[in-house]
């Protein structure tokens, strides 16, 4: 079993009970974490059920194994962004039963000083959701134009003084490099002329640089797109989104594929002969304020559902 004092996984309950319509299905949580809701679907699953996890963190990879032992478990090691590659050999197309994705950072990420995501604990400035290789934090920080910078921050972190953060890291390496967490966070905490009192300066900096080096939203438009080649119909899936980024990006993809096919107002076509792709299961879910009070995580998690038509 999972040890539940590592993660407490969010939205847990709503989340595999809207996953989870036949128990004798194949399932995938495209991103494990500390398994949480895959063991939560692993007691759904009847002996004929199966469950494929994916993760692009060793961390997660060594835990899973460590902590799952049941022939109906696989893990992957990889992103959710090549659903497809990773699955390929699986021949899975069309005969999965439903796909959790769980955005966002774990909190053991956030915990581990040393993996480089806090702005709250000094550790190296890495950031990399898997650190087997790719581009740290720290070493795009040190090459990337100003702009390019303030760019980043704007776009991933909606951070309004992005411009002035920008010119401020810029400044700051040429004095030395920028290799530290709370040393990033001291220098955009003193670039900012205001401050909310509700948030930590860095927040939405240290969001934006997070995103921009894991390539999160890029991934997750791909990984949306290869459900529904991989989905059967009336498969599920369940996504839990964590910053208005994510959740727009869900919202506007499930949304677009229940309109259905489009077609000019003036052409005679009736709603019955409109083929949609999903069908949308609910309204969006949020956690009670009882889960917000004892995981603070969760204040911000949105849970939306959609089953696919076709």
């Amino acid at each position: 079993m999972i040890d539940k004092k590592q993660h407490n996984a969010v939205l847990l309950n709503e989340a595999v009970s809207g996953l989870v319509h036949d128990p004798n299905g194949i399932y995938i949580d495209g991103t494990f974490g500390r398994g949480g809701h895959s063991q939560a679907i692993l007691d759904q699953l009847t002996q004929e059920g199966r469950l494929i996890a994916i993760d692009r963190d060793l961390a997660a990879i060594e835990h899973a194994a460590e902590r799952i032992n049941d022939e109906r478990f696989m893990i992957v090691h990889g992103s959710f962004e090549n659903l497809e590659n990773l699955l390929a050999e699986q021949n899975l197309q069309g005969k999965v039963a439903g796909i959790l994705l769980d955005l966002g950072v774990s909190s053991p990420q956030l915990d581990e000083s040393e993996r480089g995501f806090s702005f709250m604990k000094d550790g190296p400035l890495d950031m990399r959701m898997d650190q087997s290789g790719g581009l740290t934090a720290a070493a795009w920080l040190a090459e990337a134009e100003e702009k390019e910078i303030a760019n980043v921050l704007w776009e991933y972190g909606e951070e309004r003084f992005s411009r002035g953060i920008a010119k401020a890291i810029v400044a700051a390496r040429q004095e030395k490099p920028i290799t530290r967490t709370l040393e990033l966070a001291e220098i955009i905490a003193t670039a900012q002329p205001r401050r909310d009192i509700h948030k930590h300066p860095a927040t939405r900096s240290f969001q934006a640089i997070r995103i921009f080096i894991n390539r999160e939203l890029a991934s997750l438009k791909t990984c949306l797109d290869s459900c529904l080649t991989l989905l059967e119909k009336t498969g599920r899936l369940v996504v839990i989104s964590f910053h208005s980024l994510e959740d727009r990006i869900v919202k506007r993809f499930m949304k677009h594929h229940a309109k259905g096919d489009y077609f000019p107002k003036e052409l005679p076509i009736t709603q019955d002969k409109i083929q949609s792709t999903l069908k949308l299961i609910g309204k969006a879910i949020r956690a009670s304020e009882q889960e917000s009070l004892d995981n603070p995580r969760a204040r911000s998690a949105v849970l939306r559902i959609a089953e696919k038509m076709l």
